[in-house]
């Protein structure tokens, strides 16, 4: 860890503990009030506020219920995460307004997207008791991939403002950079992010002709062009190793693959009995769906975390090769982790299960080819 000092990784280590335990918290609380709702009075009693309406009804509303009140009772540790913490650290630019605007917008599109799919996964089962496996499995795959295409046009804007990079001759060159790597993109966009945080970001989205690479304003205002260069060359790198595509594909067949063990345990007269459903096509199934789903989130968290890790790796490299520049890759991610504070020495349990990225650390090594020791423990 020679690029950072044992005060710089205590300094991120007193940032992101705290967060590791909201983490946790958060998901204890919503796997407890799920399994309350799928297991205990709790869900017998929201779902007795649709007595007496048509199935149809009763699976819409229970469907909104259940995402408003799971989406909701997580508020508060959020509010601490993404915004208490977020300004005592001086990282948060949003004011309390400006949150709950977007954890407003959030849940909405929860409602639409998460209600819709509940719904439709009931009245699937209603209407073919003995085809649903594999109609809903279908539209399951077909729903990811959707997302993936309209997101960009659709959801992305609901959250940020985006336009064109203003600077031509940058612009310019990040396009030339596109079409030496072998990925034109449509477009590199800049986001506003600098209204929610003060931390640096980039990212590619989209598929097909809704691809494209967005930058933060905040990395425009802090980054050379040396280190903007490095950092597209990274987002296309994900493009040309086909990240996006390939991580639509695992999510689709993941989708179908949870469809398939929810029919395997709803075929259990024990379990529909502990849920108290009649089958499939009874709503009241409904936050079992989600409980599952959170359960098989959180199993196979280390599995995605080690496949993203790998594609950051490829990345990484891509960019080194496209660019040629050392000195920038390694200025580059200590500038990131610096200006995000991001952990540089982070627990073996929180690196399994939710790093996304090597550590900054890890990556400059492997671009330098040094050893990695932590100053902390040596």
């Amino acid at each position: 860890m020679q690029s950072f000092t044992a005060e710089q990784v205590d300094r991120a280590r007193r940032y992101h503990r705290p967060l590791y335990l909201a983490t946790l918290i958060s998901t204890g609380i919503d796997l407890a009030l799920l399994a309350l709702l799928t297991f205990g009075p709790l869900g017998d009693r929201l779902y007795a506020t649709t007595d007496g309406w048509p199935w149809w009804g009763r699976a819409t509303t229970f469907a909104l219920l259940v995402v408003a009140l799971t989406s909701v009772v997580g508020w508060p540790v959020s509010y601490w995460a993404g915004y208490v913490h977020e300004h005592a650290w001086g990282f948060s630019t949003q004011t309390r307004g400006g949150w709950l605007v977007d954890r407003l917008k959030g849940l909405a599109v929860g409602l639409v997207i998460a209600g819709a799919a509940l719904a439709g996964f009931v009245a699937a089962a209603h209407w073919w008791p003995t085809w649903w496996p594999a109609i809903v499995a279908a539209a399951a795959a077909a729903l990811v991939l959707g997302l993936g295409l309209v997101a960009p046009l659709v959801l992305e804007p609901l959250f940020n403002r985006f336009q064109p990079l203003e600077d031509r001759a940058l612009a310019d060159d990040l396009q030339a950079l596109a079409d030496r790597a072998g990925v034109p993109v449509r477009e590199v966009l800049v986001a506003d992010a600098s209204r929610r945080t003060k931390k640096v970001n980039a990212y590619v989205s989209g598929l097909g002709r809704t691809r494209r690479v967005v930058v933060y304003d905040t990395l425009l205002d802090q980054a050379d062009r040396r280190e903007l260069r490095l950092v597209v060359a990274h987002e296309l790198g994900h493009r040309r190793k086909r990240h996006v595509a390939q991580g639509t594909i695992l999510g689709m067949a993941g989708a179908a693959v949870y469809v398939v063990l929810a029919w395997a345990l709803l075929e259990s007269g024990s379990v529909r009995s502990a849920i108290g459903a009649d089958g499939a096509g009874d709503p009241r199934v409904i936050p079992f769906l989600l409980l599952l789903g959170s359960v098989l989130g959180l199993l196979s968290s280390p599995l995605g975390s080690a496949l993203s890790r790998h594609w950051e790796r490829e990345a990484d490299g891509f960019s080194l090769e496209l660019t040629g520049d050392r000195d920038a890759f390694v200025s580059t991610h200590r500038r990131l982790a610096l200006s995000n504070l991001s952990d540089l020495d982070p627990p073996p349990v929180a690196y399994v299960m939710w790093f996304s990225h090597p550590t900054p650390p890890e990556r400059i090594a492997s671009a330098t080819g040094s050893h990695l020791t932590s100053p902390a423990r040596a």
